[in-house]
């Protein structure tokens, strides 16, 4: 290997490893909940996470190659980085396969209701309300905000209740 090579494979290896991170820490950043998302950032973000599993893919497969050639000649603090980039593509690899944007979230399993009377709501507490027919429910936002979703019937009817 010659001194241009030597120098050029780590910056390579370590490009491929940002890019490999880019490709999850992107949508992670945009697509928060509880802040602003303008069009533009969502838009990118959508797209980073489309062609993320493939991507990922190709900058580990280059991670490694570019690996196995520095492995032998790499000086110990090199052998460090490398492992680093390695552990670092495959993480990145396998977090894009993830739906990580529903661990952020804490869906109820089973909704439990008591009747109004039995409620411990504060006064100034508000509540979404639905009424279909003669059966109504009151959700808390406190509770659905942190949950955010539930799945719910009312008077037989399947219903969707999200904050």
């Amino acid at each position: 290997m010659d001194k241009s090579e030597k120098l050029g494979l780590p910056v390579l290896l370590a490009l491929l490893t940002i890019f490999s991170l880019l490709l999850f820490l992107i949508p992670a950043f945009v697509i928060r909940p509880f802040t602003h998302q303008s069009e533009n950032g969502l838009r990118l973000a959508i797209a980073v996470k489309r062609i993320a599993p493939a991507l990922t893919m190709v900058t580990l497969l280059g991670v490694l190659i570019l690996s196995s050639r520095l492995w032998r000649s790499a000086s110990r603090w090199l052998r460090t980085g490398i492992v680093t980039a390695l552990t670092l593509s495959v993480a990145s690899a396998a977090m894009v396969r993830q739906n990580y944007f529903e661990w952020m979230f804490h869906p109820i399993a089973s909704a439990g209701f008591v009747s109004a009377n039995d409620s411990h709501l504060g006064d100034q507490e508000m509540v979404m309300a639905v009424r279909i027919g003669q059966e109504a429910r009151a959700y808390p936002i406190l509770q659905m905000a942190y949950h955010h979703i539930l799945n719910d019937t009312v008077a037989e009817v399947p219903i969707v209740v999200t904050y």
